[in-house]
């Protein structure tokens, strides 16, 4: 039973009968803590923990088991065109001197004060216009500052950086309704107007919530459009970042305070229920490797855990972009959620050589300088401003390619095994020794791990230790001032950001409250539209960004309710799956006569983003009449609201 005693990665796996479903990432009978029972350090996890805004009072809790989930019905909106809220847990363990898990520490057996420090930076910060961290195969651009207007680093600060300062929260069940001002995330943008980042929240075992923000976004200047997918002066919005204290009492001992972890705000994810390709939590990995933190592991290549779960994701893209639709014409196979297929790709021997040979041939080669259009994935990558850079199109990393060259020679072993076990529905059945990895993966795994151009929630900087203190954990800057404002020059080249500037310490380093999202696009809507596609002046398919996060193409409700009509003829059943439309349709305007534009779009995401719909997993016809080329499980636009701006 050695195969379920390692996490998976990814999202699930892929039973022979090839029903694609989500399934835990790892086993119930792996092996558990060996600690002598002695704490003598805390830490909190996640490491670097993620809620997401909404505009819903209803909330639910960010994933916390790897490989599943955060909802089981798929119920992401509320029924009245609001996105609920996702809610970061989180928890603090004990670890003894030899660094095993002890147990986890709670209101029961302690007293335990939380402190969060979140802030906005995004308008006193730098434009976006390239990651600085490519070199000479991608050029990083310089930036202006945003708001140049306001000069000085006291006045910046004081108009534009939302900065609630911190907030503290202690025992179970407080503001268990929320509402309560004394734990709202508040600050003042433009000094007029009060931003809500969010608000804490403790649990019956006094673990901490951090609820986000709505997901507003305004500007403070009347008649100010919108004119950039990323940069808008005037603008606000309520993403953040920063950091989490705890400071612990158990009983009987001295206080102790637990290792620290970072909370970053950010917006919705529109197709939960399909990994991104790369995932945050794959980059943060190569981090801990290259760092020496993590050693790269002797076992056995695993097909479940280090081949698999990449095919998956591969197969689930086609429901959120068309150009997906054509990866067979790359595979020259079939596809991979075609069971046949799946019984040749998990064989090791010779006999399967070629077919894995021709699987890896598929995919772009991360150490190649050549830019093939014609490979998987069809999206776009750091260096789409360049087009003779072989960054314009994403590459998965490197550690990855050669996992998928030492599987093409058959350095493999055929674990996926039955997978017919109960599945896990709760944390606490998890072992002890496993749950504290298991939340920090389980939230990064739902996070895109690029392009980052900027990105879908967080961006480049965080491919570099130098943010970190250790596996996952983000460094508090102590050698910056409190004000927020990081003043690097008129213009933040790469070597500033990576060097510093006249005695300002380097941007990629140890973070302040708001450094995270502070890269990202203002306000946020912007750039979740305006980077749906990119088409270009040859014939290659329209590509992608994140569709995982963001879908291009989907299946939209009203066709899957014709595929589930068992009363139509097979090819009509079969025309209406096999099409797919725009899930940003109506997004730059409707009407008749609609003259609609590139920055009508822009302008309008504000203020639909939540009428857009989430791309849920729905059960696929199960009648007698069934057409073959309909598969039993599906993924299906749901939920999406009118574009029209005047039904309020």
């Amino acid at each position: 039973m050695s195969k379920r005693r390692d996490f998976l990665a990814g999202l699930g796996v892929l039973p022979i009968a090839g029903s694609l479903t989500a399934r835990a990432a790892f086993a119930r009978d792996a092996v558990g803590s060996t600690s002598d029972g002695t704490i003598v350090r805390l830490a909190i996890f996640p490491a670097l923990g993620v809620s997401r805004v909404g505009n819903s009072p209803k909330w639910f809790l960010a994933p916390e088991i790897p490989g599943m989930p955060a909802l089981r019905d798929g119920s992401y909106k509320d029924g009245a065109d609001r996105i609920k809220k996702q809610v970061q847990r989180f928890r603090i363990f004990g670890f003894d001197a030899a660094g095993n898990v002890v147990r986890e520490v709670t209101a029961k057996d302690a007293s335990i004060e939380w402190t969060v420090h979140v802030a906005n930076t995004k308008a006193a910060w730098y434009g976006f216009n390239n990651p600085l961290d490519n070199g000479d195969l991608a050029p990083g651009l310089p930036g202006q500052k945003r708001n140049q207007s306001f000069v000085g680093d006291a006045e910046r600060a004081a108009t534009l950086v939302v900065d609630p300062g911190p907030r503290s929260i202690a025992g179970a069940n407080a503001n268990p309704h929320g509402g309560d001002p004394a734990y709202a995330m508040v600050g003042r943008f433009w000094k007029t107007l009060d931003v809500k980042l969010g608000e804490l929240r403790t649990d019956e075992a006094g673990r901490l919530l951090v609820f986000p923000g709505a997901g507003d976004s305004r500007s403070a200047i009347p008649n100010n459009p919108i004119t950039n997918f990323s940069d808008n002066d005037g603008w606000y919005d309520d993403w953040c970042d920063g950091v989490v204290r705890a400071r612990v009492r158990i009983a009987g001992g001295p206080a102790m305070d637990a290792e620290n972890a970072w909370i970053a705000c950010c917006g919705p994810d529109f197709a939960p229920e399909i990994p991104p390709f790369v995932s945050l939590y794959d980059v943060l990995t190569d981090v801990n490797v290259a760092a020496g933190w993590a050693e790269p592991s002797e076992r056995p290549l695993s097909f479940r855990k280090d081949i698999y779960p990449l095919f998956r994701r591969v197969a689930l893209m086609e429901w959120v972009a068309a150009a997906a639709n054509l990866q067979r014409r790359w595979l020259d196979l079939g596809s991979f959620d075609a069971p046949d297929l799946l019984a040749r790709l998990r064989d090791p021997g010779p006999a399967n050589r070629a077919v894995r040979a021709t699987v890896v041939e598929a995919f772009r080669d991360p150490g190649s300088d050549a830019q093939p259009t014609d490979k998987l994935p069809p999206m776009l990558g750091d260096g789409i401003n360049y087009a003779g850079s072989p960054l314009r199109w994403f590459r998965i990393p490197a550690r990855q390619y050669a996992a998928l060259q030492a599987w093409r020679d058959g350095a493999f072993v055929d674990d996926l095994g039955p997978l017919d076990e109960p599945e896990i529905a709760a944390l606490e059945e998890i072992p002890l020794a496993q749950r504290p990895d298991a939340l920090t993966r389980a939230v990064l795994e739902t996070c895109s791990g690029g392009a980052f151009h900027p990105g879908v929630e967080l961006t480049w900087p965080l491919r570099h230790r130098e943010l970190y203190r250790g596996p996952y954990r983000i460094a508090p800057a102590t050698d910056r001032s409190p004000s927020l404002v990081q003043d690097l020059g008129p213009l933040l080249t790469p070597e500033r950001a990576f060097s510093g500037y006249r005695g300002t310490p380097a941007a990629i380093g140890p973070q302040m409250p708001g450094d995270l999202t502070r890269w990202m696009g203002i306000p946020w809507q912007c750039d979740a539209f305006s980077c749906q596609h990119v088409t270009f002046a040859n014939d290659f398919p329209t590509a992608t960004w994140w569709p995982a996060l963001l879908p291009v193409d989907v299946l939209p409700e009203a066709y899957y309710d014709v595929v589930m009509d068992a009363r139509l003829p097979a090819g009509e059943r079969v025309k209406f799956f096999e099409n797919r439309v725009a899930w940003s349709r109506g997004a730059a305007g409707i009407g008749y006569h609609a003259s609609a534009s590139y920055t009508d779009g822009l302008n309008r995401m504000v203020y639909l983003w939540n009428r857009m719909g989430v791309v849920v997993r729905r059960p696929g016809p199960r009648d007698p009449h069934r057409p073959p080329e309909i598969p039993a499980t599906l993924y299906v636009e749901v939920d999406r609201g009118s574009m029209d701006l005047s039904r309020e």
